[in-house]
């Protein structure tokens, strides 16, 4: 063991030779540059435990249009906003980087006569930063990025922001190395170079980016994160750009939330972990339950807005409730609509002599619940204009007000806490499992009273899960999916490609049958419309906003159709810790599973057909074969013109009934009715 002192932190330093009995060490030290650079002991070699130390040995599989140190990518057509109304707000916020194409990476022996096949790689500087909250399987991006940088060119340099964006700002590197990254391998947390503050956004953060980016001479920049850190990834590269700073910015879809889901990212790094080693926990609570008969458990889990956490454990553990927010907000449910809810479930598994349940919570319902989110909404206007916390109470509307002074203190103390970096509520902190078991137990006990309800005293025990799981070592698929993301970011940096988010798709197949890729963040970007108070105008700024549950999606209908039988059946199913040899090791969430997301593959083989035709309907081809083209082809074209029709009036709508279509205007009425006429 070497002692070392670094500032005024004296820390020690191991390199660990993992064999694997997991006991033998070697030692080294981390050199005075190293240390002027770090204001703590990040990147300090981990002392690992027996298990950790096998994971460190384990090495992820790369799929074959990775394999190799030739770079083969094909461009795909400009790509578009998913919502057409938003386009134009989002190609003039990002002149320089929207309508880029898809980029797909291709095997060495794939046949693409237009491929670009980049050989010459010369030395590159590559910084990366961590942003938003730790997801496990963090580190294996920068293994990935790190692994691919020196196999295509050994003199590369990656160099690590330490503290988040705050060391970015700072200018705060951390050289990484085989050495440094042999004990951060397959491992847990963001530790080896942590972070701070989660945004890159204001014109004096931009700058100070991208003065570190000149300064240190960068040929990219890889931003983890979640859809905030993804959104201030594409605003970077876009001035990165419109400045003529070389700099090329890749952002890495990295948050335990599950929300940065659309028609390009399937999951999220960390995802699977969490939802796996949350179920575990939650499926030992429901046996604890069973066994004592006389507890109902309310768990709320972490995963921000959306309830993607929340939907994927139930599925994995079968607890007797989930309450989503998107059904929340779907149905404009009260607080007390919900309490009703749950206290008509306990009063009927009563009536079979059930005393006991489990029901899950995610940290985004108070956001879901209508008179909630308007109290936090002008509780955040409040904070906005400075006014401090003892006084905000004073300055609500009556409504609001009263609202307030309903709701136990615990939580009053909570819904004021100054809102995230986000502008979003503290969700991690308000206790809402709390106010609902209080809610429950109030209105049992006053059907009790009355006589309505006969059964025993409700009883109730509640649990935050959250910091226990997104610590946890990763799951062998987010080992997987991490590690390859990274070396997709090389082959990003590689192509000369700004702007642009690894993606994988496919992936709930073997990693050699995994499809490698990258799209351009602005094509991830919709432009939602809101006001800040009574009477001001509406404005919409483009960003990646968070994917909530889709209550059309097979994951939810599959809930839906189990929904009662978890109720009353008690059918707790119990996955068990992560496994990472043996049975279990190779599932993956069952939200992935079942649904059918493989976009990317189907633009590749839409192009496939297309380059069909071509080949078929050439000059000189017969008029039979001419006509039958141009009718087939004319029918495609009605059927999509039909449905961008469809998908305008939903984005105008919000997703809402037909009723309101008369808001639409008769043309595009009449031309929904002429479509479905077909």
């Amino acid at each position: 063991m070497v002692s070392i002192a670094c500032g005024e932190v004296t820390a020690y330093y191991y390199r660990i030779a993992i064999p694997i009995t997991g006991e033998t060490t070697q030692r080294t030290s981390l050199d005075t540059e190293e240390c002027k650079k770090m204001d703590s002991d990040y990147g300090v070699p981990r002392q690992l435990s027996d298990l950790q130390n096998l994971r460190a040995l384990y090495q992820p599989e790369l799929p074959p249009c990775l394999q190799g140190t030739t770079v083969r990518v094909e461009f795909g057509d400009a790509t578009t906003a998913a919502d057409p109304a938003g386009s134009h707000v989002i190609s003039q916020a990002f002149p320089h980087t929207y309508g880029q194409p898809l980029a797909h990476f291709l095997r060495p022996t794939a046949k693409v006569p237009d491929a670009q096949i980049i050989v010459e790689q010369p030395a590159i500087r590559v910084g990366v930063v961590f942003c938003g909250r730790q997801s496990p399987g963090g580190h294996n991006v920068i293994w990935g990025l790190h692994s691919a940088i020196k196999s295509h060119n050994p003199k590369s340099t990656l160099l690590g922001f330490v503290g988040g964006t705050e060391g970015l700002f700072a200018k705060k590197t951390l050289d990484i190395t085989d050495d440094i990254l042999s004990t951060y391998k397959n491992q847990g947390g963001y530790d080896l170079l942590g972070r701070t503050k989660d945004q890159i956004r204001t014109t004096e953060q931009v700058n100070a980016a991208i003065s570190t980016c000149q300064q240190l001479k960068l040929d990219g920049l890889v931003i983890i994160g979640g859809v905030t850190s993804n959104t201030d990834a594409a605003q970077l590269a876009e001035t990165c750009a419109e400045l003529r700073c070389p700099t090329k910015v890749v952002g890495v879809p990295v948050t335990l939330n599950g929300d940065l889901k659309n028609q390009f990212v399937e999951t999220n790094v960390g995802f699977d972990t969490i939802c796996k080693v949350n179920s575990q926990l939650i499926s030992n609570v429901c046996t604890d339950a069973l066994s004592a008969e006389k507890y109902y458990y309310f768990i709320r889990l972490m995963g921000r807005k959306a309830s993607h956490v929340a939907l994927e454990c139930t599925l994995q553990s079968h607890p007797n409730m989930v309450i989503l927010g998107e059904e929340v907000a779907a149905s404009k449910l009260t607080i007390f609509d919900i309490t009703k809810q749950i206290c008509d479930a306990v009063q009927a598994r009563a009536e079979k002599d059930k005393y006991h349940g489990v029901i899950l919570i995610p940290e985004g319902l108070v956001e879901s619940i209508p008179e909630l989110y308007a109290l936090l909404q002008e509780i955040h206007v409040l904070h906005r204009r400075g006014v401090s916390i003892g006084d905000i109470s004073s300055q609500l509307s009556p409504w609001a007000s009263a609202l307030f002074e309903f709701l136990p203190p615990f939580i009053r103390k909570q819904l004021l806490l100054h809102p995230e970096s986000d502008d979003s509520a503290q969700l991690s902190q308000i206790e809402t499992e709390k106010l609902l078991a209080q809610l429950v137990e109030s209105e049992m006990n006053k059907r009790l009273k009355e006589g309505t309800y006969k059964g025993k005293k409700f009883n109730a025990i509640c649990h935050f899960f959250g910091y226990q799981a997104r610590g946890s070592l990763p799951s062998k698929f987010d080992c997987d999916y991490a590690f390859v993301l990274g070396h997709v970011c090389y082959h990003i940096l590689a192509a000369g490609l700004n702007g642009y988010m690894a993606t994988i798709t496919n992936l709930k197949n073997p990693a050699n049958k995994w499809r490698c890729g990258a799209a351009p963040i602005t094509a991830m970007m919709t432009v939602k419309r809101w006001s800040h108070g009574p009477g001001a105008t509406p404005i919409g700024k483009p960003a990646i906003h968070p994917a909530t549950v889709d209550l059309k999606g097979k994951a939810y209908e599959l809930l839906r159709h189990s929904a009662s039988s978890f109720l009353m059946d008690d059918i707790y199913r119990n996955p068990g810790p992560l496994q990472f040899d043996g049975p279990g090791t190779d599932a993956k969430a069952i939200s992935l599973c079942v649904e059918d997301q493989d976009y990317m593959g189907r633009i590749k083989l839409l192009q496939e057909y297309l380059n069909k035709v071509k080949s078929i309907v050439k000059p000189g081809c017969s008029q039979d074969v001419l006509k039958a083209a141009l009718s087939a082809m004319a029918s495609v074209t009605d059927v999509l013109a039909c449905t961008l029709v469809f998908l305008r009036i939903f984005w105008i709508i919000g997703g809402k009934k037909k009723d309101v279509l008369h808001q639409i205007g008769l043309p595009f009425e009449s031309e929904m009715l002429r479509c479905g006429s077909r």
